[in-house]
């Protein structure tokens, strides 16, 4: 990455340690991400109807309390109930697919690339739209050779906990600012595998694991961190299914670091 692109992708803010959830080491965030994010994890916020619990709430589904930043603990401080069938959900609901919201003159999608792949090219023109570049894909493990004029959909941007079942677990009661930020937290965005990326779908963990058992720990972990982040609940089959995955890797920080 040349030291424009270099210098553009880093200078947004850092995303902070929100809820006692250790906070990831991505690389990008903005303002607008940032306040919509506080709104939801202040103390004094009122999260959506039937997502409430924080860390401080009785363990619903048998866990402990996630003062020891492991993606275990914080599983235990995750509201179990079923999936709301109160609105369709609409992928418009969660704002322009790829805005430039933390302002550094990229769209979201292109931030992602230059963070996750390595020996970018980038646009003469536009020094924010990837040409080329290599993934190590953490969903397979696959090397993946992307080119934007070959085949742009080889690699995807995965959103880690998907939109719909977002709006299925909390997200259909937040504001549309709410929505704009999760959809664009990098925390929750992965240059992935595009096949694999289409095999997920809107899938819980009970549904679809990475192909790549090295890699359910760090997966699983991210997905609690930002449904404990962002007060979304979880189904039983899903709370099972990522206990069981973490029963092999206890310690695991939430947020998958």
């Amino acid at each position: 990455m040349n030291g424009m692109v270099w210098r553009r992708v880093h200078m947004a803010a850092a995303v902070p340690l929100v809820a006692g959830v250790i906070a990831g080491t991505l690389l990008t965030s903005c303002d607008d991400v940032q306040q919509a994010v506080d709104s939801l994890s202040s103390p004094t916020a009122t999260p959506p109807a039937g997502a409430t619990a924080g860390a401080t709430d009785a363990a619903p589904n048998g866990g402990g309390v996630a003062g020891d930043g492991s993606a275990m603990a914080a599983l235990g401080t995750l509201q179990v109930q079923p999936l709301s069938t109160e609105t369709k959900y609409k992928r418009d609901e969660f704002g322009t697919p790829w805005k430039d919201v933390d302002h550094n003159g990229c769209d979201t999608r292109n931030d992602v690339l230059h963070r996750d792949l390595r020996s970018v090219t980038v646009q003469k023109s536009d020094d924010c739209i990837v040409l080329t570049g290599e993934l190590t894909d953490p969903y397979t493990t696959r090397i993946i050779r992307f080119s934007r004029s070959r085949d742009s959909s080889a690699v995807q941007i995965d959103h880690v906990v998907a939109l719909a079942d977002a709006w299925r677990t909390g997200a259909y009661a937040w504001t549309d600012d709410q929505r704009e930020a999760f959809a664009n937290d990098p925390q929750n965005l992965l240059a992935v595998d595009g096949p694999t990326n289409i095999d997920k779908s809107d899938q819980d963990a009970s549904e679809w694991l990475p192909p790549a058992k090295g890699y359910q720990c760090t997966y699983v972990a991210r997905q609690v961190g930002l449904k404990a982040r962002y007060h979304l609940w979880v189904t039983q089959t899903e709370a099972d299914a990522m206990r069981a995955v973490l029963s092999t890797c206890p310690a695991q920080p939430a947020l998958g670091q």
